[in-house]
């Protein structure tokens, strides 16, 4: 039996037991105007009866049925309290790195690693800026092109992209060069 198949059977022992569909619960706590986990579980039991790991069951079944659907875009989570201006400059740094061929996206906490057959880079938003950390290891520290060392030990170089305008020729140059090393 998979695990879908266990949760289904679990639901229909529920549904029997108890004598209300999923769909009927699901309503009932809607109308209670309940939000979380522990408050749903306590009501379940002490108004209804339902045994504890009925209430936690039918509590699950309805929190996941009114969370909006998972996002395909990576960056929504890391950008969902950012200022517009910051997911703005992700967006213009986004659109050279997929310029430069195929990326590996790899959603970490706080940042997305950017890989092509190593990792190579990494975006990172900050609260007015994004950080591009990157894999250069013959080129030299600049005031632009400052040492990763404090920032992500993974990574030579941090750039620290503070408008759409900062993605230039030479942001650009430091782009191709990571990934053309990665390759």
């Amino acid at each position: 039996m998979t695990v879908d198949e266990a949760l289904q059977s679990q639901i229909r022992n529920i549904e029997k037991t108890y004598g209300r569909s999923i769909d009927e619960w699901i309503a009932l706590i809607r109308a209670s105007g309940l939000e979380r986990h522990g408050q749903i579980v306590a009501w379940l039991k002490s108004e209804y009866g339902l045994a504890h790991g009925a209430a936690n069951r039918v509590a699950l079944v309805a929190l996941a049925s009114s969370a909006p659907p998972p996002s395909d875009d990576p960056s929504e989570a890391l950008y969902a309290d950012r200022p517009a201006e910051v997911r703005a400059i992700h967006d213009r740094i986004w659109a050279e790195v997929s310029s430069l061929g195929e990326v590996e996206v790899a959603p970490k906490k706080g940042y997305l690693s950017l890989r092509r057959r190593t990792q190579f880079g990494m975006l990172k938003p900050a609260a007015h800026h994004v950080d591009l950390g990157l894999i250069l290891p013959s080129e030299l520290v600049t005031d632009r092109l400052e040492s990763a060392a404090t920032f992500n030990a993974l990574f030579t170089h941090r750039v620290r992209v503070r408008s759409e305008a900062d993605v230039d020729d030479e942001l650009k140059r430091w782009l191709q060069a990571a990934y053309d090393r990665a390759g």
